[in-house]
């Protein structure tokens, strides 16, 4: 089904070692508004969606998981020559402590991943309503992010995957017309 080309959808590039700065990025790593919990989301909805839409959420759960191997990246090497005491002092004392420098799917104050943060109702139009919203909470994300840091080529990754998150809100908003025309025509929902 997938080919997996070992690359990265686009070059992650880091200036310094930046332990705070990877502990704010954990956020769109295992966070409510991550790249995990929208790759499952998507991938998840394909199932219940009428026929016209199975292919976008797969293509954009797909690349969602891209994306998660982005911030992977990003957050392995804005950590790999941190010493444990400057893990500490970022707040990554406790991660250190259960995890070492391995990733863990977790937020940026430390809670799990969980099923809760993905959303299918099973309606077509809710569930493409809900991922227009978690584009764009994730759009608002990685702006943030960005403001947070003075990495000119850590925020040239974040600005493509920004622009990623907008392109997946605007596809979205398409399929729910497309949607919106499909019911009309069949007198269905």
């Amino acid at each position: 089904m997938w080919i997996y080309e070992k690359k990265l959808q686009y070059p992650v590039k880091v200036s310094k070692c930046d332990p705070q700065m990877a502990k704010y990025l954990i956020e769109q790593y295992g966070g409510a508004d991550g790249e995990l919990a929208a790759a499952l989301r998507y991938l998840n909805q394909r199932y219940t969606i009428p026929d016209k839409i199975i292919a976008l959420l797969t293509d954009i759960g797909t690349e969602e998981l891209a994306h998660l191997e982005m911030i992977a990246t990003m957050i392995y090497k804005l950590t790999k020559d941190a010493t444990p005491e400057q893990l500490r002092v970022a707040g990554l004392g406790e991660h250190y402590a259960n995890h070492g420098v391995s990733l863990f799917y977790e937020n940026a104050a430390g809670n799990p991943f969980t099923a809760t943060y993905i959303q299918s109702k099973g309606d077509p139009i809710t569930d493409l309503y809900e991922d227009i919203a978690a584009e764009e909470k994730a759009r608002a994300t990685y702006q943030w992010l960005i403001n947070l840091t003075d990495d000119v080529d850590l925020k040239d990754s974040l600005s493509f995957l920004r622009q990623r998150e907008i392109i997946h809100a605007i596809r979205f908003r398409e399929a729910v017309e497309i949607l919106k025309d499909y019911q009309e025509e069949k007198k269905i929902f």
